[in-house]
């Protein structure tokens, strides 16, 4: 369901800082919205220096995060996973924080399949988990 995208200067983050956020990102999400960790994804995509600019310069050390979430979190579930992602990114990755960039992008449910199937509605996840066939089910809680 939710998918997160680490974006950073090639060599900037070593493979423990990315193995750090992406458990602390799949935590920070469980935690907050109580999506399932087998759904969280992390990707880190690695940029060369010249092919990374903010504000007309070349990037440094900064880090961002685009994470694209099922629609229908409250305002303050937003903005409390936002918080937190911040501040587990940073530390996960042992960053200053104001290096660390982070925004949520919402997608209707209905616009997202994920293991073969449209996505629940936020709530929704242990009935929809139930009504799934048994190897779905089985493949999806393996992972």
């Amino acid at each position: 369901m939710p998918t997160y995208t680490c974006y950073s200067v090639k060599g900037h983050l070593s493979t423990d800082n990315k193995r750090r956020a992406a458990e602390e990102i799949t935590r920070v999400h469980n935690e907050i919205t109580g999506a399932a960790t087998f759904f969280a994804q992390v990707l880190f995509v690695e940029l060369e220096a010249e092919n990374y600019f903010v504000g007309g310069k070349t990037l440094g050390k900064q880090v961002f995060l685009n994470g694209q979430i099922r629609a229908g979190r409250s305002a303050l579930d937003r903005t409390r996973l936002l918080k937190a992602l911040h501040a587990a990114l940073a530390s996960a990755i042992e960053c200053e924080p104001n290096s660390v960039w982070v925004y949520l992008n919402d997608l209707p449910a209905r616009d997202m399949i994920e293991y073969g199937h449209v996505l629940p509605e936020p709530g929704d996840e242990s009935k929809w988990l139930a009504a799934l066939p048994d190897r779905d089910r089985i493949r999806m809680t393996e992972t």
